[in-house]
């Protein structure tokens, strides 16, 4: 399958759309979702909490009037019994066999905790209770205040276990006589068991606000501050709960919004009574976690159902994604074996370059090769002279003057021996380490290798050279062979000019510049000049690949060839390679010592 293919196929699948839009839109639903919550938590739990704030007060006023319609209803009974006819006949006949039978027929037909029967002398003479019979209760409160006032007179005691004891106390009297006290117990204890299995704390207290009454016991005699001190109103109902049987109350922590419980306060016309009730709000917490419950619920199915649609676009997506990631890897395989194959063909040509660019040189050295052998033979006959007049001198025991011949022999041979190093080093591969060259340095050695040509072409050349080094970074024979090509061809160009000059200039400024121009008959094509195989010599005077490996030098040192046509006649030809600093050369040439 080719790639076109494989991009029609993928065209036909629904493909995701960008990622940011994607997560954009993610986050937008989840930010709804959260403000839903949040809201609907706010007004949920301000709605329910007023609901559960209203129960609350109605079952407060419940309990104030179940309080106060127990305290009334009790405080009737001493008067009734402080004029019952049989009472007063055995206090007064001192006959109380039958009394106390007859208070237990009473006490079970007003619901009283206790009734009880005191002589003047504040012993007990009858009670529903017989233990208490015989009992001397002269100081006791209720006794002293009963006898001293004329009305029901109540009281509350405080056991030694902080119980509290709630008594109506009324003088019996006959004839303005004080006979005896009835003692009427209230049970308040029972009222405070029905407030218990409520999700509420309750207590009860006096005028002192001391705690009389509660659902939490530890809370009895105690104020409300060091109730709560000692026994939090959370924890409070919970034991309640759970004294009961009741587990729904479950964790009593803050939840959402507000405090923990609602704290409602009712006064009761009673001597001051205050009853108070911490409401939890577990119905508050149930309610809204129901409906947020349900919010969440149905936010989170949208958010699966979404799920569901990208994951399975993305499946789809994926096995297209598959089938061209598996024609990618083909390609790719194929891919690397061409680049391979044109990796290796790259080093093949670069290895064809290295060697058309050194089978130049060689093809210049072959040119050169009739002049250098004519230049060799002029100092080999001037030898030959020297050796013959040195041996007649020698033989005519002229030693200092033969002397002087030889010395001008090994002159002669040290000559040579110069121009056949220079076309030995010339001969010699560049290297790829550049070091800093003087570009006068590389123009002399040019000259040097160009010296037997230029001899017997008969040229006029003019040098401009400044007189302090030019250092540039350079492969010196790479540079040396470039600026032969350059002279080789303005020859070339000027084998038919009546007038032949070579000006050759060296200029430094930002750049090192090289200058070469002739008086030739300059250049038609600048265009193709340093195109491969672009030649402007008759056939078998030049292949045209010198000035192309000449400009391609320059580039790797990090500079441009360029050639223009002069305003008098003739071809320019410049060289320009950056040039190295005073600093620069003298620390790149330490670096080639070292």
């Amino acid at each position: 399958m080719s790639v076109t293919e494989t991009s029609a196929s993928a065209s036909r699948v629904p493909r995701l759309g960008r990622p940011w839009v994607t997560r954009l839109v993610m986050l937008v639903f989840l930010a709804l979702a959260v403000a839903v919550v949040w809201i609907s938590n706010i007004l949920l739990t301000e709605r329910f909490t007023e609901t559960t704030r209203n129960r609350a007060e109605l079952r407060l006023a419940l309990y104030s009037g179940n309080i106060l319609s127990e305290v009334q209803r009790n405080s009737v009974v001493p008067l009734l019994l402080s004029r019952d006819p049989v009472l007063i006949r055995s206090l007064e006949q001192n006959d109380f066999s039958s009394t106390s039978a007859h208070l237990i027929d009473y006490v079970d037909e007003i619901d009283a905790a206790s009734l009880t029967l005191l002589s003047r002398e504040g012993r007990v003479v009858a009670a529903t209770n017989r233990a208490h019979l015989s009992e001397l209760r002269a100081n006791q409160p209720y006794f002293v205040e009963a006898v001293r006032s004329s009305d029901t007179v109540f009281n509350i005691s405080e056991s030694d276990v902080g119980a509290f004891g709630f008594t109506f106390s009324r003088r019996v009297e006959a004839n303005n006589r004080l006979l005896g006290v009835i003692l009427v117990e209230v049970d308040l204890a029972r009222v405070v068991d029905r407030w218990r299995g409520t999700s509420e704390a309750v207590f009860l207290t006096s005028s002192t606000g001391q705690i009389i009454l509660s659902t939490e016991p530890r809370w009895r005699s105690l104020t409300e501050a060091e109730a709560l001190e000692r026994q939090p109103a959370p924890t409070a109902i919970q034991r309640a709960l759970e004294a009961t049987g009741n587990w729904a109350f479950g964790d009593p922590g803050p939840y959402f919004f507000g405090n923990e419980t609602i704290r409602l306060e009712s006064r009761i016309p009673f001597r001051g009574w205050r009853i108070v009730s911490y409401t939890a709000y577990a119905s508050v917490r149930e309610r809204v976690n129901g409906v947020l419950a349900l919010e969440i619920m149905g936010f989170a199915l949208l958010l699966a159902g979404a799920f569901y649609v990208l994951s399975r676009r993305a499946r789809l997506q994926s096995v297209v994604l598959q089938r061209e990631s598996a024609e990618l890897r083909r390609l790719n395989t194929r891919l690397q074996r061409e680049i391979a194959e044109r990796q290796r063909v790259e080093r093949t040509l670069e290895e064809a370059e290295q060697s058309l660019a050194q089978s130049q040189k060689l093809a210049a050295l072959g040119e050169m090769s009739a002049a250098v052998s004519h230049e060799l033979n002029q100092p080999l006959a001037a030898m030959k002279t020297y050796l013959a007049g040195a041996r007649l001198l020698l033989q005519r025991r002229r030693v200092d003057e033969a002397a002087s011949s030889f010395q001008r022999i090994d002159d002669l041979i040290e000559r040579m021996g110069a121009i056949t190093r220079q076309l030995k080093s010339y001969a010699r591969k560049g290297g790829d380490a550049l070091e800093p060259v003087d570009l006068r340095d590389a123009l002399k050695g040019a000259m040097t290798m160009m010296e037997p040509q230029l001899r017997t072409t008969a040229v006029e050349i003019t040098q401009s050279v400044p007189r302090r080094p030019v250092m540039v970074l350079a492969d010196r024979l790479r540079l040396e062979q470039v600026i032969i090509n350059l002279l080789r061809n303005a020859l070339d160009a000027m084998k038919d000019s009546a007038r032949r000059e070579l000006d050759l200039m060296i200029v430094e400024g930002e750049e090192a510049v090289l200058t070469v121009r002739d008086s030739g008959d300059g250049i038609d094509d600048l265009e193709s000049l340093f195109e491969p195989f672009f030649t402007t010599k008759k056939p078998g005077e030049g292949v045209g690949l010198g000035l192309a490996i000449s400009s391609g030098i320059v580039s790797d040192l990090g500079g441009r060839l360029t050639a223009r046509n002069g305003a008098g006649g003739g071809a320019v030809f410049e060289v320009r390679l950056p040039r190295l600093g005073d600093r620069d050369a003298d620390d790149d040439g330490l670096e080639a010592a070292q």
